[in-house]
């Protein structure tokens, strides 16, 4: 019965790897369409801002559809979306308006799918006996693993291909991920029968704000993909053209973390099951950041530095799975998606001032002081595992608990 397990790592697969394809074919597309370095980025808003909404209350909806049902529902309607923008160009034309508002509907509809096959992976672990530490560490493997071969691959495509057809070679990955994900058994019924949408809404803002462990650990996440999104967008690149003097050391410090944290994603799936969680969790997550930035300020020669970010996000590789598991461990499955969705949102929120505090700081203070700041930041941001009393929980969970349940009381407070 693993097949079902592994049907939805491959549909979770071409649903990621479409989502690369698209975010570098959007730009591109956007740019040869108008030739306005300005609308592409108002273009790029219009795919960041409908995933903290669509994060925020589209977790709900789900819960009520059935996460099977959400999952098939979002990739069909997001694949058919994305294919009107090359039919249209190709047809009638395009405006730019009529663009941004598909742009908006395209990520609204994609992140409800996204939060469903999340949601799932507990259910299918149980049912094809695996153990709860690897299958999701081998979601998370699978996710990091389409994102790194989605974005060169993108780039091969534009060119072989043109933005156009690479976008309808997206909405096609939507539309398989829709026919694999509509083969798996259906293990879980709607919610709609509890309540209307906005008391299901509330009861899953609730749920996280009673959970201190769980809303400190959305709470750091907040803090970490704001400095993270500086840290890519802004300092990476200054780094590489002030520092280094090469605009390579920009791709690869930017890739060394990814390769890192696929490698420490699939470490973690070995032997996680026999690591203290609240321990792993701490330090992986203080490594993951302070060093990485911390050696950039140093001025330590590029090789150094290009190692030490790998090892960074080696040990960000585990960070994801120990979130996952807790959150499997403790949100009950009714509420799944809905509490999901609520962390997403607020992860996702902090991020666009990320590259505004990391440009305005290096102007006001220069780029050594800023990465001092944002390496001091990351390292306040890692200390509540260590600190906290809300914490100690997570030391208290019994992951071969967690494995031994079945499908229907997957998830369950204890």
């Amino acid at each position: 019965m693993r097949r079902s397990f592994i049907t939805l790592l491959a549909a979770n697969a071409l649903s990621v790897t479409g989502t690369m394809l698209s975010l570098l074919a959007v730009p591109w597309f956007v740019l040869e369409s108008t030739g306005s370095a300005a609308l592409t980025g108002v273009a790029a808003f219009s795919t960041t801002f409908p995933i903290v909404v669509s994060a925020a209350f589209g977790g709900t909806l789900v819960d009520r559809l059935g996460f099977r049902g959400a999952s098939v529902l979002s990739d069909l309607a997001g694949g058919l979306v994305v294919l009107a923008m090359p039919v249209l160009t190709w047809t009638d034309g395009l405006s730019y308006p009529a663009l941004l508002g598909l742009l908006f509907v395209r990520w609204l509809l994609a992140t409800p799918g996204e939060t469903a096959r999340k949601a799932m992976v507990p259910e299918l672990a149980a049912l094809g006996d695996v153990r709860l530490e690897r299958a999701v560490a081998a979601y998370d493997g699978v996710y990091r693993g389409a994102a790194m071969v989605g974005a060169p691959l993108a780039g091969v495509l534009i060119a072989w291909l043109g933005a156009g057809a690479l976008l309808v070679v997206d909405g096609v990955t939507f539309l398989l991920s829709a026919v694999l994900i509509g083969g798996i058994p259906r293990l879980e019924g709607g919610v709609s029968e509890r309540g209307g949408y906005l008391r299901d809404l509330r009861d899953g803002l609730a749920f996280l704000w009673r959970d201190r462990l769980q809303l400190s650990g959305t709470t750091m996440l907040v803090v970490v993909n704001m400095l993270d999104t500086g840290v890519t967008q802004v300092l990476l690149a200054l780094y590489a053209r002030d520092v280094a003097h090469d605009p390579r050391a920009f791709g690869l410090l930017a890739g060394a973390v990814g390769a890192g944290a696929l490698a420490g994603t699939v470490g973690y799936g070995a032997v996680g099951e026999r690591l203290p969680r609240r321990l792993t969790y701490g330090l992986c997550f203080l490594l993951a950041g302070v060093p990485r930035v911390l050696v950039l300020a140093l001025g330590a020669p590029f090789p150094v530095a290009l190692g030490v970010t790998v090892l960074s996000g080696f040990a960000a590789g585990a960070i994801n799975p120990i979130l996952g598991m807790l959150q499997y461990d403790r949100i009950p499955a009714p509420l799944r998606a809905r509490v999901i969705g609520t962390m997403t949102a607020a992860a996702y929120a902090g991020m666009p001032a990320g590259g505004l505090l990391a440009g305005t700081l290096t102007e006001l203070t220069g780029l050594t002081a800023t990465l001092y700041a944002f390496a001091a930041v990351y390292l306040l941001a890692s200390l509540p595992p260590f600190a906290c009393r809300a914490w100690r929980e997570l030391d208290r969970d019994d992951p071969a608990g967690v494995t031994r349940r079945r499908p229907g009381s997957a998830g369950e407070t204890r």
